[in-house]
């Protein structure tokens, strides 16, 4: 079992603005600085084998604090991004409502409404891909994936076993550099974890790695 934990990055300019976001690179703001090094602080006791992040700045900028507090060289991957919302980028939730109102309320239901941008079903297979080959390289370990909203809904939604249409229409995007965790075993997620929920998985996971380096070793032959 690897343990994979999530965290969305810090909050952006435009996460301040209310904007969407997609593919646009853009910076942290203030406040986003300080979710980044509370959130090496929350991890400070953990002990991770690997930090990963899309390569948009706003998700770097996050894991790089956590990495350089781990001494850990940070890995980033843009399978990792937020779906790509063509048009929308940029925009407000009532600009796009006033400007694609069709498309307003598809996205409403759970469905992109945008045309020319990305569908969360092509999301949902980079990512998870993304997700599968980071878990088989780090098989049995603890790794930490800095990412996106709309990633991370995909994430949660696979974990249990729902679609990411009905899960988008479940649950609110996650806050800003809020922790979750979720487990992959022979190559499937499983067990979401709630931040609340998270200390309690890593005393599991930390008590059977030490329950695995007790066992003497295999006879060869």
């Amino acid at each position: 079992m690897t343990t994979i934990l999530i965290a969305r990055h810090g909050q952006s300019d435009w996460n301040q603005e209310k904007r969407w976001q997609g593919h646009a690179d853009r910076p942290l703001s203030e406040r986003g600085r300080e979710q980044a090094q509370a959130l090496a602080n929350r991890l400070a006791h953990i002990e991770l084998d690997a930090v990963y992040s899309s390569d948009l700045q706003r998700a770097r900028d996050t894991a790089a604090v956590v990495a350089e507090n781990q001494e850990l060289e940070l890995e980033q991957l843009p399978e990792l991004r937020e779906v790509d919302v063509g048009s929308w980028s940029g925009l407000t939730r009532p600009e796009a409502e006033e400007r694609f109102p069709e498309g307003f309320t598809r996205w409403r239901d759970g469905y992109p409404g945008w045309k020319d941008g990305e569908t969360y079903e092509a999301m949902t297979d980079r990512v998870l891909g993304a997700v599968q080959r980071i878990a088989a390289e780090h098989e049995g370990g603890r790794v930490l994936v800095v990412s996106h909203g709309g990633p991370i809904r995909a994430l949660h939604a696979a974990a249990l076993g729902l679609d990411v249409h009905s899960y988008r229409r479940l649950r609110p995007v996650e806050p800003n550099a809020r922790l979750s965790a979720v487990c992959v075993v022979d190559g499937k997620l499983t067990e979401l974890c709630p931040a609340r929920e998270i200390d309690a998985l890593i005393a599991r996971d930390q008590e059977a790695r030490r329950e695995a380096a007790a066992q003497p070793p295999t006879p060869a032959g």
